[in-house]
C-alpha cells in the first residue's frame, strides 16, 4: 500500500513498455485462433457505458495489437462481485478478469481461480507501480494494477457560492457535517442535499481505519464509532439521502452529483473521468471542484484511503498468452497514457503523465483542487489476508444494519467484534 509521501512522488517514474518484449510463449496456453491468426479476447468490466477507461484501454491495446479484438463482458457495477464469483466457480472461460477491489482479489486468488503472474512481475521493473503490494499473497502475484485511486471530496461550486460557503482548509469532519446541514435545501423531489454518502461500507469504515490507524482485520472496531456518529447524524438530520432509500433505489452517485442534487460528495478519483466525460457530452452543467478528504480534529496532514484496480488472468482462460499481454499493456506507460487522457489516475506515472492529467480540458485548476491530489498518506482500503473476504462480509452486513436503524452504532460495533472473533479469527 502507499503509506507516506506525496502520491505523485510515490508513482513517478519508469516505463513498463519494455515488459511487452518478454517472452510469453513459455507460459503456455491452449489458444484456438481463427484461420487468419486473429484472437477475440474477453474481459470482464462493469458499467461499460459509464466507465470510459475500459474503452480507452481496449482501443489503445487493439491499435498496438491488430490481431487481437477485445470483447467486453459487461456487468452491472452493483452485481459485479457476485456475478464474477459465480462465473469463476462455474468454470467460465472469460480471459481477463478485472479486479474491482482487493477483497474480491483475495477470494479468487486463494481459491486458485487466477493465473500466477509472479514471473511476469519479477521480470519487469515494477518499482514505481503504485498499489502492486496489495496483490502480494505469500510473495506471489495473481494480478497487476493499472489504476491507483484514492478518495477526496467533490463539491458543487454553484451551490456553495449561493450559500456563501467557503470550505475551510483543512476541513474537519465536524465542519463538514455543519456545512452539509447548512447546504441542505427544499423538500421532496426538489430537495438538494448538503452531502451524498454512497452505500459502500468504506464511506464510513475505511476512512475511519485510515485516519485512526485502526485494523479492519483485528476484531476490535470501536475506532469506527466517531465516523458512524457523523454519518448517522447527517442522515437523521436529513442532510444526506437515507441509506435505506439509496440502497433500495440503487442510487447512482453520478446522477446525484451531476444533476445538482448534492453539494458535497466524498468519492474516489475514478469519478473524475466520468464527470469530465459528462461535461464534454453536455449531459451536465455542474460547476465542480475538489478538496482533500475531511480530517479528524487535530490531525496533521491529509490522510485518506484508496485502492488499486488490476487485471488478472482467469485460470481457465481460452487465450492465456494474449490475456497476459493485455495485463502487461494496461500496466505499461502506453496504457497509463491512454487512461490519463480521459482523467483516470494510472498506477504508473511520470512527470509528463502528471502534467498531462492536470492539463485536461475541464479539470479544476484552483490550488485547493490540486492540493486534493497530494494527500500525505493513502492507506489501503482493505488489508489483504486469508481472512479479508469473510471479515468484509461481516462488516458489510453489520454496516447495513446500523445505517438502516436496525441496530444502534454501539450494538452494531459490538456485533462486529463478536462475529469477527468467533466466526473468523477463532
Amino acid at each position: 500500500m502507499i503509506t507516506s509521501g506525496k502520491v505523485r512522488r510515490v508513482v513517478q517514474g519508469l516505463s513498463l513498455v519494455t515488459a511487452l518484449s518478454l517472452g510469453l510463449a513459455a507460459c503456455g496456453s491452449d489458444e484456438p485462433e481463427s484461420a487468419d491468426g486473429k484472437i477475440t479476447l474477453s474481459v470482464t468490466v462493469w458499467n461499460l457505458a459509464k466507465t470510459p477507461e475500459f474503452k480507452a484501454l481496449f482501443d489503445a491495446f487493439q491499435q498496438a495489437n491488430p490481431n487481437i479484438t477485445v470483447k467486453p463482458v459487461d456487468i452491472l457495477a452493483d452485481d459485479y462481485p457476485e456475478k464474477v464469483t459465480t462465473m469463476l466457480a462455474g468454470g467460465d472461460k472469460t480471459d481477463v478478469i478485472t479486479m474491482k477491489n482487493v477483497t474480491d482479489y483475495s477470494r479468487y486468488s486463494s481459491r486458485g481461480q487466477l493465473v500466477d503472474l509472479t514471473d511476469l512481475v519479477k521480470s519487469t521493473d515494477t518499482t514505481k507501480l503504485a498499489g502492486l503490494d496489495a496483490f502480494n499473497v505469500g510473495n506471489k502475484y495473481f494480478a497487476i494494477p493499472y489504476r491507483q485511486d484514492f478518495w477526496l471530496l467533490y463539491y458543487n461550486k454553484t451551490l456553495l457560492d449561493k450559500a456563501g460557503v467557503k470550505l475551510p482548509d483543512p476541513l474537519t469532519w465536524d465542519e463538514y457535517a455543519k456545512i452539509a446541514k447548512q447546504l441542505t435545501k427544499g423538500d421532496g423531489g426538489e430537495k438538494v442535499y448538503g452531502a451524498y454518502h454512497h452505500t459502500w461500507r468504506s464511506v464510513v469504515q475505511a476512512i475511519a481505519a485510515a485516519q485512526t490507524g485502526g485494523d479492519q482485520l483485528g476484531g476490535d472496531y470501536t475506532f469506527f464509532t466517531d465516523q458512524y456518529n457523523i454519518a448517522k447524524g447527517l442522515q437523521d438530520a436529513g442532510a444526506v439521502v437515507d441509506f435505506g432509500t439509496a440502497k433500495s433505489q440503487q442510487a447512482d452517485y453520478r446522477t446525484m452529483f451531476e444533476s445538482g442534487k448534492t453539494a458535497l460528495m466524498p468519492m474516489g478519483t475514478w469519478y473524475i473521468s466520468g464527470i469530465l466525460e459528462a461535461k464534454t457530452k453536455g449531459t451536465t452543467d455542474v460547476e465542480w471542484g475538489l478538496a482533500p478528504m475531511p480530517q479528524r480534529a487535530g490531525a496533521t496532514g491529509t490522510t485518506t484511503f484508496g485502492s488499486p484496480t488490476a487485471f488478472a488472468v482467469n485460470k481457465r482462460a481460452q487465450h492465456a498468452d494474449a490475456a497476459k499481454k493485455f495485463v502487461q499493456f494496461a500496466a505499461s506507460r502506453t496504457g497509463a497514457e491512454a487512461i490519463t487522457k480521459i482523467g483516470v489516475v494510472p498506477a504508473l506515472q511520470s512527470p509528463e503523465i502528471t502534467d498531462a492529467y492536470f492539463a485536461l480540458k475541464g479539470m479544476p485548476a484552483d490550488e485547493q483542487s490540486k492540493k486534493a491530489f497530494e494527500p500525505d498518506k493513502v492507506v489501503l482500503e482493505m488489508p489483504v489476508s486469508e481472512h479479508t473476504s469473510d471479515i468484509d462480509t461481516i462488516l458489510n452486513e453489520e454496516h447495513e444494519l446500523i445505517m438502516v436503524g436496525d441496530k444502534s452504532v454501539a450494538d452494531g460495533i459490538k456485533s462486529m467484534n463478536e462475529r469477527v472473533k468467533n466466526e473468523v479469527l477463532n
